[in-house]
């Protein structure tokens, strides 16, 4: 399992060793052991969530405010994926920047995000299986979001915005200016 850090601090790639032979294929999509050493810290997932998804979609800009803010680590089942992940820590040195990845059933690779960042993602294939495991509970108190299209943010969503399916409440989300966390 290779594991990198990204531009921003905590926020890390991860990439299964794939094995196959004539039966198929076979990897490791977590080992605690490995992700913490590489974090140099402990985590305790206590969520699994699955969501399905049509080409299209757009669900994001999410986050956990305070006491509830989550740790995530996504990946597709089934499927592609442009994830976005947006530094909302207000004394983080990468305050306002993001990281984008494709995430797909082809490159296996996943995504550490550290409490403080924003997550969306944009699915790029129809019936996309995303999932992830959460260190914190939802609290439907605690979520806070950003508008996808986001003027200061400028996320290049590599998708055309009118073939974008959003929900009524993603498309309600605030600006990143006008962001309490």
């Amino acid at each position: 399992m290779k594991i990198t850090q990204t531009h921003l601090k905590g926020c890390f790639i991860i990439e299964p060793t794939l094995f196959k032979d004539q039966r198929g294929s076979f990897f490791e999509s977590y080992n605690k052991k490995e992700l913490e050493s590489a974090m140099g810290r402990p985590v305790h997932f206590v969520q699994d969530n699955h969501s399905v998804s049509r080409k299209g979609v757009l669900r994001g800009l999410h986050f956990q405010k305070g006491e509830y803010a989550q740790a995530k680590m996504v990946r597709v089942v089934k499927g592609e994926v442009l994830d976005v992940v947006v530094d909302v820590r207000l004394k983080s040195p990468t305050f306002g920047e993001h990281f984008k990845l494709k995430l797909s059933d082809e490159n296996h690779k996943m995504l550490f995000i550290p409490k403080g960042m924003a997550h969306g993602f944009l699915s790029l294939k129809e019936g996309t299986v995303f999932a992830y495991k959460c260190d914190e509970a939802y609290h439907m108190a605690a979520e806070g979001g950003i508008i996808f299209n986001d003027t200061d943010l400028n996320i290049d969503w590599e998708f055309p915005e009118k073939e974008m399916i959003l929900s009524s409440k993603d498309m309600q989300l605030g600006a990143f200016k006008s962001l309490s966390v």
